[in-house]
């Protein structure tokens, strides 16, 4: 079992964060930190028998002693839903999708963000920050707000949806716009803790960010009661893969599981550097104007690109892209014929089935990142109620 911390080091020098630093980047090199256990065999009881609210039932796996008292919305134990009427679902032995948006806020941000904020506390932090293309700041919002901290959010300007913009506003966030993309807004964020020091960031370049979000590889675990043999999702910062890819591992390396999945990112074709890097065999190169409708992974220079190439090749793994007409029509097919309503970049994974040629036995969860109506009002097809006077009305314009 786990009490603490073991140690926080950078993934390129190896370099240790030292305590009294923000959790954000090595001070020495300037690349991602991650949180380091000394792993011990683990029971599934003790795993999976835990108590606490939303993830925290996984306390064992996380990186607090067990007295702490987690930053907490309920976070976490999304459902997993089986997929029978998807086209391809005929095409794999099982398909699921992990419905992430029933998250507090609807996305999965909330998972590691009560993580970081639960961080947060613990150091005394004074304010917290961020910069976002709409999740991250509506899941700090919330979570401040139960912190009982101040939380400032910075955008790019008019390029967020707008369910997402009207979510960290409704929460009591400061929420500033800056001119350009994402990149832009992060590196003033990256300023701003550089320089103010009472500013805590909650971006996922956050270790702890990454320790909450890994707790879904646990849940698929458990909801299957084995590890798939794929898992999907949608790649824009790519702190996310890599998250899920340190819960699988550590169900290995922790004697629960003998398995590891193979992890496929998928990002929008015009917005894909981690897909380009993939493809030609390099690293990763900055798309200084990414454009694509699905705003959530509308990000040209995703910080956390070392660690998903580096989940990709592990797993023996690849990444992908899908055109924005793809992204939309999936979205469209999930929702009519699953019932699963979810943002642009949660319907990626679902566009990119139908250019994988995975084997017909083959498990697969693709990763439903973000409710659907975060940004209904951007992308979603306004129609108005067919009028009717009377019953029958109705129901000649039926067709059975």
């Amino acid at each position: 079992m786990r009490s603490s911390v073991a140690s926080i080091k950078c993934i390129s020098c190896g370099a240790a964060a030292k305590s009294e630093l923000p959790d954000s980047l090595c001070a020495k090199c300037g690349s991602l930190l991650e949180i380091r256990y000394s792993l011990t065999r683990m029971s599934k009881k003790q795993l999976f028998g835990g108590r606490g609210p939303g993830i925290w039932r996984f306390k064992a796996a996380l990186p607090f002693s067990t007295s702490i008292e987690p930053v907490s919305l309920n976070e976490g134990n999304t459902p997993l839903v089986l997929a029978e009427n998807l086209p391809a679902a005929g095409s794999v032995g099982r398909l699921y999708f992990k419905n992430d948006g029933q998250n507090p806020t609807g996305s999965f941000k909330d998972r590691g963000m009560s993580v970081a904020m639960t961080r947060a506390k613990t150091l005394g932090a004074r304010a917290l920050v961020c910069a976002s293309t709409g999740n991250t700041a509506a899941s700090l919002a919330a979570y401040a707000a139960k912190a009982r901290l101040p939380a400032v959010v910075v955008v790019p300007q008019g390029k967020i949806a707008t369910g997402k913009l009207g979510q960290a506003f409704a929460y009591g966030a400061r929420v500033f716009g800056v001119a350009g993309n994402f990149d832009a807004a992060l590196n003033l964020v990256f300023e701003l803790v550089k320089t103010h020091r009472d500013f805590y960031l909650v971006n996922s370049v956050n270790p702890f960010r990454i320790e909450g979000q890994k707790v879904a590889a646990f849940e698929i675990y458990e909801q299957l009661g084995e590890v798939p043999d794929y898992v999907v999702l949608p790649v824009g910062n790519a702190g996310n893969i890599s998250a899920l890819w340190k819960g699988f591992k550590e169900l290995r390396l922790s004697g629960i599981s003998r398995n590891l999945p193979r992890m496929i990112g998928v990002q929008a074709e015009g917005a894909a550097p981690i897909a380009e890097a993939v493809a030609k065999g390099g690293d990763v190169k900055p798309w200084p104007e990414p454009n694509t409708v699905a705003s959530a992974i509308r990000i040209g220079s995703p910080v956390s690109w070392r660690k998903a190439l580096a989940a990709i090749k592990e797993s023996g793994g690849t990444a992908l892209t899908v055109s924005d007409e793809e992204i939309l029509q999936a979205r469209e097919e999930l929702a009519t014929k699953e019932g699963l309503l979810v943002e642009a970049a949660s319907a990626a994974p679902a566009a990119a089935l139908k250019k994988l040629k995975l084997p017909a036995r083959a498990k697969v969860v693709c990763i439903a990142t973000g409710n659907g109506l975060k940004d209904l009002v951007d992308h979603g097809r306004q129609k108005e109620p067919e009028p009717v006077t009377t019953a029958e009305d109705v129901a000649k314009s039926m067709r059975f």
